[in-house]
């Protein structure tokens, strides 16, 4: 049905419009009120943030690198300090005539091919006022020809700053570790501007980078007003940098820069420590690099040669090196044994070998020693006592001992790595290999071979327990030094028994005969070992042992000493492990290196004066033979590129893992062997003093 048409009144017209007229001018109004208060949230709540970017438009700031805190010794002496360091930058917004500048800068400032090169690529992916770097650490004389050229040399900016340091060089180099730049990957996890801030270095190893928080400090800034497009208007105020706080060790920079040259042309290790207080006087892994030339970025060259050299420079032998700790253990072992009952008085006849089951396992004399108790067993290492008495007790009787004394054990310390060694027992056993432990596991245990594994800092804490009867825990920062360490729970009239045994090893016509002291008054208590890296055949055994001078370098017996002085009344103690020394090389066996450290500590006069005797025989002091060193391995191997690196630190350098891999391999085949032919002791014989 159709409808009718509806009639428009005029005054229904007029209701229409004034309602779409009402709705509009509300939306205007809604829309007036939302411009207002986005106005009013501009201008006011986010007043602040707009200002600070109008004004970071208005001033360009560049950052200005903090000087690091130095790091100190216990007198206050500086291992790590910041000296002078003149460099060169140039601000790109500023640069004109590139090339020419360029050629002056190559002239003036005698730069490379390399280096130009580099500057080159910089500059090209640089802009602003961001500095690009041209060169560092220059001479006085180079910094001043730049200086007074400065009209001709636009967009050029010298700048006296600061840069790391270490006066001891190699001698420090696995304790402080050293500074470098930044990688990409750094800046790309924190976004901090002063990661790309030319100048700045961090830590990169050692304790430079575990206390990189407190050594870094607080950049400063240099603040310019530019125009929009960048232009220079005027220099303002510059905001100083806040240094980083100094830190005091405990090390002796004296004793430390000793002990490695003392070490010699050694691959090995030593660590120093009060046995009042715990403290480490001094912790040296030789060779070492130059933390120096690191801090500057080291040649591909230098690297491949750090990295080559079977002596394993990058690694710090103090806490990455595990080794058979040898016949060390046997003064900690005839402790086990007293804390277990066995009489120090009780006798065992050493005929030279002792055949249990199948196998046969030897004294180092081949003759025997004849009868021995607990005192002379330890005084000539006897192999037999100490197989004889763990065949009869047991081995899990001695490693709660072990443990107690310090092997196996993780310390508190600001060290980027350390491998804890190994303390097995019949538990140990079963829970890694799923196999029983064996009487013969528990014989090469008991001479500190086998399963066995400590590094030379357990060694030394060792060292320090005997001595002192305490549960002492080393410590490197002064401020977290460990005193009035508790007494351990063993009986202290054992302790007393194992230190008259351990100063009859030097002055009572045991193996360590050489390490008598000269000191009026002092004398050095110790004990030797020696640690098979090979497995000696019996049919080898028969024809006659192959002495370590007939080996090659990788198969020679490590060597071992620890020690303390004086013997009545202890002060010092000290764990030394010299790498496939083979006791080949009579001033640089561990004997006369542990009498001359423990020397210095009371005659220092008379230890660097013996140095001076028989350094120029090993060719020189540290820097005379690393650059002999180096001036060799150039010679043989063609040209690297000369552009720098820093990409892997030492202490995770290929070369380091691969000898830590390799020596767990060799400790897993000589664990496994259960004929008892290892060697646990080198005699040295007293008249050969």
């Amino acid at each position: 049905m159709k409808r009718p048409a509806r009639t428009m009144t005029e005054a229904a017209q007029a209701y229409s419009f004034s309602r779409r007229a009402f709705v509009l001018g509300a939306g205007q109004a809604g829309i007036g009120l939302l411009l207002a208060g986005r106005m009013a949230w501009l201008s006011i709540a986010q007043n602040e943030k707009y200002q600070l970017l109008s004004e970071s438009n208005r001033v360009n700031t560049t950052l200005i690198p903090p000087r690091r805190g130095w790091i100190i010794d216990r007198n206050g002496l500086p291992i790590a300090n910041n000296r002078t360091d003149f460099r060169v930058d140039i601000i790109p917004e500023r640069l004109e005539n590139k090339d020419a500048v360029l050629a002056r800068l190559q002239q003036i400032l005698r730069l490379p091919p390399e280096d130009m090169e580099r500057l080159r690529l910089d500059l090209k992916d640089a802009k602003g006022l961001k500095p690009v770097q041209v060169a560092e650490r220059l001479d006085w004389e180079r910094f001043a020809a730049v200086s007074v050229r400065l009209p001709e040399l636009p967009g050029v900016q010298p700048t006296r700053g600061f840069a790391r340091y270490y006066p001891a060089g190699a001698a420090v180099a696995h304790l402080t570790g050293y500074v470098g730049v930044p990688t990409a990957e750094q800046y790309k996890e924190t976004r901090e501007p002063l990661l790309v801030t030319p100048g700045f270095k961090l830590g990169k190893d050692g304790l430079e980078k575990t206390l990189e928080k407190r050594l870094r400090g607080i950049p400063g800034a240099k603040r310019v007003e530019v125009t929009a497009r960048g232009k220079l208007v005027a220099e303002l105020a510059t905001r100083p940098d806040i240094p980083g706080h100094n830190t005091r060790l405990t090390i002796d920079a004296g004793l430390q820069e000793y002990v490695a040259r003392r070490l010699g042309t050694n691959s090995g290790s030593a660590v120093v420590m009060d046995c009042l207080t715990g403290e480490m006087l001094a912790m040296v892994s030789m060779p070492a690099y130059n933390p120096n030339s690191f801090s500057d970025g080291i040649s591909h060259l230098e690297w491949k040669m750090l990295s080559d050299d079977d002596h394993i420079p990058l690694m710090n032998k103090v806490t990455q090196g595990l080794y058979p700790p040898g016949s060390t253990v046997k003064p900690m072992n005839g402790l086990a044994l007293l804390h277990a009952g066995v009489p120090a008085s009780e006798r065992v006849f050493c005929s030279g070998a002792m055949r249990v089951g199948t196998g046969v396992f030897h004294c180092h004399k081949r003759g025997g020693h004849g009868p021995v108790d607990l005192k002379r067993a330890i005084e000539q290492s006897c192999d037999i006592y100490f197989y004889e008495m763990i065949r009869r007790m047991g081995y899990d009787r001695i490693a709660p001992v072990a443990r107690m004394m310090g092997l196996g054990q993780k310390f508190d310390l600001p060290l980027a790595t350390q491998r804890y060694g190994t303390v097995p027992d019949s538990e140990w056993k079963q829970r890694k290999y799923k196999t029983k432990w064996t009487v013969a596991d528990g014989l090469n245990a008991s001479i500190g071979q086998g399963y066995v594994l400590a590094n030379p800092l357990q060694l030394a804490v060792m060292a320090a327990r005997l001595a002192s009867g305490r549960a002492l825990q080393p410590s490197l920062l002064a401020a977290d030094v460990h005193r009035n360490a508790p007494f351990l729970s063993l009986d202290q009239d054992h302790f007393r028994i194992v230190r008259e045994a351990m100063f009859g090893v030097v002055n009572g016509g045991g193996t360590g005969g050489a390490a008598r002291m000269y000191v009026p008054g002092v004398s050095l208590a110790a004990k030797t070992g020696t640690a098979q890296v090979r497995r000696i055949t019996m049919a080898e055994r028969r024809a006659g042992v192959l002495k370590n001078g007939q080996l090659p370098f990788r198969l020679r017996d490590h060597a071992l000493l620890v020690c303390f002085a004086p013997a009545d009344n202890p002060r010092y103690a000290a764990g030394i492990v010299l790498e496939h020394n083979g006791h080949t090389v009579r001033n640089l066996d561990t004997p006369m290196i542990g009498r001359d450290i423990m020397t210095y500590l009371f005659d220092r006069e008379r230890a660097l004066k013996s140095l001076a005797e028989v350094e120029p025989t090993w060719g020189g002091n540290i820097e005379t033979r690393m650059a002999f060193q180096e001036a060799a391995y150039r010679a043989v191997n063609a040209p690297m590129p000369a552009t720098k690196t820093d990409a892997v630190i030492p202490t995770d350098a290929p070369a380091v893992e691969a000898a830590a891999a390799a020596a767990d391999r060799e400790a897993e085949t000589r664990a496994t062997q259960t004929t008892g032919n290892t060697v646990a002791e080198a005699s040295i014989p007293e008249g050969d003093e």
